[in-house]
Formats: C-alpha cells, sequence, structure tokens
C-alpha cells in the first residue's frame, strides 16, 4: 500500500508534528509514547543507546510525549520537562520528538495511548524505507544490548509481525513483587490455553514488545486509538493479514509498577491484587480451553456443515457456547462467510476473522461465569501445563521462572 494514500485515509487529523528528525530512508523506527515518564525514560534510553552503534544510526527512536486537557497539572508539568530533556538530547539514537502535550497540541478528551501510539506510528510512516519494520516500546521498559540485532536479523528475511519475550522487572516491594509474579503468570497462562486450543490468536499482547513491518502495518488498518488495549486490537487486526510469530534472540523488561491511567492494564491489576488478595481467584480454568478446542476443531472439520448443524454440534458441546452463538448471529454470519468465501482455505480464515481473539476472550469468560468457576494459579495452571507435556513447578514464583526460561 502506499503511504500517503494510507495517510489520507487513516492518519488522525491533528496539530502534530516530527521534531528533529531528518532523513527518510530510515530502516526501522520504534515509537514510544509517554505520559509523566521523565523520572523513567532516561534509564529506558540509556539500554537503547547499549545496542550496536551501526543499528543505531539506522533507526528512529520517536517519543510521543502526550497528555490531554484534562490531565493533572502535574502530569503536565512532567511532560513539559521530559520534553525539554528531548529536545536538547545529544547521543547515539537518532532521536525524534512529537509533542502532544503543549498547549494546542494536546491530545483530543477522551484520547489516550492508543492515539499517542498512532500518532507516532503514522508520523513516522515517511521517514522509514518501504521495507523497513515499526516498533512499539514503552518510556519504562528496558531493552536488552541484543534488542536491535534481534530485530533486524528476523526482518531481514521475514515480513509480517513479532511478539518479543518479556520479563517484568521486580517490584519496588515484596507484595508488589508477588502480584506482579501472579500477573505474568495470567498472561502467559492465557496464551498457553489458546495455544492448547488451536487458536490463531496464541500471542502475548504487550504494547512494549511487538513489531511489524511497514506493509503489514498498513494493511493491518494502522494503530487504533484504543485507550487501553490498543496492542490487543492492533495485534488481533495485524493476524488477519500477516503471519505474527515470536521473535527470538532478545527480551524486553517491562516495569512492574502501579498506575491508573488506562481502565485495564499492568498496573491497575497489580492495585487491585494490592488491594484485595481474593483477586488472586482469576485464573481461566484449563477445561474452558478444552471446550474452546473442541469448538474450534469441529470448525475445521465441518467446513462445508450449515449453520443449524453447526449450532447443533456446538451444544452438544456446550450449550454456553451455543447460547453463545446465538446471541452474535453466528447463523447469519456463517452464512455469509459460506456465500463469499468458496474454497475451505478461505472459508476457515474467514471463520476467524469473525471469531477473532474478542470473541474467544468473550466466549471463555461466558464459560468460566456459567459453569467452570475462576480458579487460583496454583489450581488452574498445572492441568493446562499436563495437557501441553509441560513442566509443573511447585510454586507461582518456580513457575514463572521455568516458563521464562522457556520463553513461553
Amino acid at each position: 500500500m502506499n503511504v500517503a494514500r494510507y495517510l489520507r485515509r487513516s492518519a488522525l487529523p491533528g496539530p502534530w508534528r516530527l521534531e528533529n528528525v531528518v532523513g527518510q530512508d530510515f530502516s526501522a523506527a520504534i515509537v514510544i509514547p509517554a505520559l509523566a515518564e521523565s523520572a523513567a525514560f532516561p534509564e529506558t534510553l540509556a539500554k537503547l543507546e547499549c545496542n550496536p552503534s551501526g543499528l543505531l544510526e539506522k533507526t528512529l527512536v520517536v517519543v510521543v510525549v502526550n497528555n490531554t486537557l484534562d490531565t493533572d497539572s502535574a502530569a503536565v508539568d512532567d511532560n513539559r520537562a521530559l520534553l525539554e530533556r528531548l529536545r536538547h538530547y545529544h547521543g547515539p539514537i537518532r532521536l525524534g520528538v512529537v509533542d502532544a502535550a503543549s498547549p494546542g497540541c494536546e491530545l483530543p478528551l477522551k484520547e489516550g495511548v492508543g492515539a499517542a501510539r498512532k500518532i507516532g506510528f503514522d508520523l513516522v510512516l515517511p521517514h522509514v524505507r518501504p521495507d523497513g519494520f515499526l516498533v512499539s516500546l514503552d518510556a519504562d521498559t528496558w531493552v536488552e544490548p541484543d534488542y536491535l540485532p534481534a530485530l533486524y536479523a528476523h526482518f531481514a528475511g521475514k515480513r509480517g509481525g513479532v511478539v518479543i519475550n518479556f520479563c517484568h522487572r521486580e517490584g519496588t516491594t515484596p507484595e508488589l513483587s508477588a502480584a506482579i509474579i501472579h500477573y505474568e503468570l495470567f498472561l502467559r497462562g492465557y496464551v498457553l490455553g489458546l495455544r492448547w486450543a488451536g487458536s490463531p490468536y496464541a500471542v502475548q499482547t504487550v504494547g512494549s514488545a511487538f513489531a511489524c513491518d511497514l506493509q503489514s502495518y498498513m494493511a493491518a488498518g494502522g494503530m487504533n486509538r484504543k485507550t487501553s488495549g490498543e496492542d490487543f486490537y492492533f495485534l488481533q487486526q495485524l493476524i488477519r493479514v500477516a503471519q505474527v510469530e515470536p521473535l527470538s534472540g532478545t527480551t524486553v523488561h517491562p516495569a512492574a509498577r502501579l498506575s491508573s491511567r488506562v481502565p485495564f492494564g499492568t498496573g491497575p491489576r497489580l492495585a487491585q491484587l494490592l488491594h484485595d488478595p481474593d483477586n488472586e481467584r482469576d485464573f481461566y480454568p484449563a477445561e474452558v480451553f478444552d471446550l474452546l478446542k473442541a469448538w474450534l476443531e469441529t470448525v475445521a472439520s465441518h467446513l462445508d456443515a450449515s449453520e443449524e448443524e453447526l449450532l447443533r454440534q456446538s451444544a452438544h458441546i456446550a450449550e454456553p457456547l451455543a447460547a453463545f452463538l446465538e446471541e452474535r448471529h453466528f447463523a447469519q454470519n456463517w452464512r455469509n462467510l459460506r456465500r463469499n468465501h468458496r474454497t475451505p482455505q478461505g472459508l476457515h480464515a474467514a471463520f476467524h476473522g469473525w471469531f477473532d481473539g474478542l470473541r474467544t476472550r468473550q466466549l471463555l469468560r461466558r464459560l468460566v461465569e456459567t459453569s467452570h468457576g475462576w480458579r487460583r494459579c496454583t489450581e488452574a495452571l498445572p492441568p493446562l501445563l499436563h495437557r501441553l507435556q509441560l513442566p509443573v513447578a511447585g510454586t507461582p514464583e518456580q513457575q514463572l521462572h521455568l516458563l521464562r526460561a522457556l520463553r513461553i
């Protein structure tokens, strides 16, 4: 797709521009949204500077400093300090700045991190080579010295998207460290469950840990403007148009810290866990992934079946599944999919476009809440790991260490 055409159709209109950037032949761009990050970002920048100088020279790093008109004054002051610091940066990184924080440049009300990421990605498109790639990072996430080498090695021979291995840093208190262990195990357990079920959406959706080539970014419609979960929704779109796979060779390290900037995600979830230990009963049991697996396999093996037959089959699997499908007008959608896709491969892909990552998550939640119940980590993970023939450890901390070592 042509960049100019994409921008005409999809760019968010506004006063934002890319400062301090000269050149239009970068091989890659890293986009980092920042809100009240003047304390955290210098260390993130220092970690990036440890990457090979030859790759840093080819890579544009853009920080989108952002707030809205109703952002609290302390955060606005913090953004002002960060902008000043970035504008006077002198170092090995080709650093660009987007001011979405100063008077007249603020994000529209009710916008947030999704809009900030989108503005950054869309502004860098004219400066990146057509065969280049785009990377999403957060202002509080550390990278390793092999970060850029791993990304460049992958995109030298492949297109599509990657999810990058992640490992949260320890919390500043024992309680916070315990909470991040729980949360990261939840994230990994959910994706393992999707893998067991055979879902194409079995990838981690962490905002600081994904990348894709420029053409796939535009084919996916560009970044969305969600104030939370923008990473989830973007990767869901990307999976529909390109292959998304794990990146080998490096790990990113998000901070374990509390935050109320977004309605859900790492910060709010940690706050919930610290406030109410009963929140630890939030893992999906292995049995609901069994039901998802049965449903996905049924569709894959009955692509010539009518909507009535598939609904009958779904009722045999689980009544809540059949009710869920009827509520979402599966019959009408299946008829339309069969009419528009004549080959089995095309129909199967189109089904997963309809039964996407969001509907998958909604179904699993329905199955839990109607019949199976939420479980604690130590109740839910061992049966799932046994199904996948993965080792089981004694404590949550040991289990997380093991999964991290296996990079799953």
